[in-house]
C-alpha cells in the first residue's frame, strides 16, 4: 500500500520482466543526476502546457516519478499521475505532494473507484509508457487511458520507434479506443515526423 492507493496489476509490465529488480533505483537516480546537472527534463510539460488552457486536469499515465506531471503541476495543472511502480510513485509522492500519484495497472484503469469521476480534459503517455506496459495490453491501456477523457480531450504520447510497438499498430489501437489522430511529430519540440524518425510524438483527440 503506497499512501493508501493500489491497484493490482493484471500482467507483469516490461518495465519488470526486461529489467528486473534494481532498475527502479537507477531510474530514480539517473533522472535525480540529469536535474541536479541542469537538462531540460520539461520538455513533454511545455507542449502539454501549449495546448492546454490554464488549470486544466489532465491525467500523467505511466508517471514515473511526476517529472512530466509535477511540471504541469507547476504550471497550474491538476495532475493525477498513475505507474506501476511503487517505488517511483513513493519519490512523485514525496517530489511532488501537491497532486494525487496513486499504484495502478493502466490496462484496467478505473479511476471512479477511487472517486476520481471528473473526466480529464488530456492524457500522457511520455517516456516510453507504451513499450514499457505489458506485452498484448497496448490496445487496453490506450481504451482504458481514453476512457478517462472528456469528449474533445487530447491524449498525447510519445516512444520510440523501434522499441517493439510498431506505429502501425499503435495508430490501430488508438482507433479502437475511439481517438483520432491529428499530428505527429518526431520529437515534443515538434520537429517535423518522418518514416525514419527514431522517435514519434502523436497528439490525438477523443471525438
Amino acid at each position: 500500500m503506497i499512501h493508501g492507493y493500489r491497484v493490482p496489476m493484471s500482467r507483469a509490465t516490461r518495465w519488470v520482466t526486461q529489467h528486473g529488480d534494481g532498475h527502479s533505483q537507477w531510474y530514480i537516480d539517473r533522472f535525480r543526476r540529469l536535474a541536479a546537472e541542469g537538462a531540460d527534463l520539461a520538455g513533454e510539460a511545455r507542449l502539454l502546457d501549449a495546448l492546454l488552457p490554464r488549470g486544466s486536469r489532465v491525467l500523467d499515465a505511466g508517471c514515473g516519478t511526476g517529472r512530466v506531471g509535477g511540471e504541469l503541476a507547476a504550471r497550474g495543472h491538476r495532475v493525477i499521475g498513475v505507474d506501476a511502480d511503487a517505488a517511483l510513485i513513493e519519490v512523485a509522492h514525496g517530489d511532488h505532494p501537491g497532486s494525487r500519484w496513486i499504484v495502478a495497472d493502466l490496462a484496467v484503469l478505473d479511476l471512479t473507484k477511487l472517486g476520481e469521476s471528473e473526466p480529464f480534459d488530456a492524457a500522457v503517455l511520455a517516456g516510453n509508457v507504451l513499450p514499457f506496459v505489458a506485452h498484448g495490453t497496448e490496445p487496453d491501456v490506450l481504451s482504458r487511458t481514453a476512457a478517462h477523457l472528456r469528449s474533445d480531450g487530447l491524449l498525447v504520447a510519445g516512444f520510440g520507434t523501434g522499441r517493439g510497438y510498431a506505429l502501425e499498430d499503435f495508430d490501430a489501437h488508438l482507433a479502437r479506443a475511439g481517438l483520432v489522430l491529428e499530428h505527429r511529430f518526431a520529437t515534443w519540440d515538434l520537429r517535423p515526423w518522418h518514416p525514419t524518425s527514431e522517435f514519434a510524438v502523436t497528439i490525438s483527440r477523443k471525438p
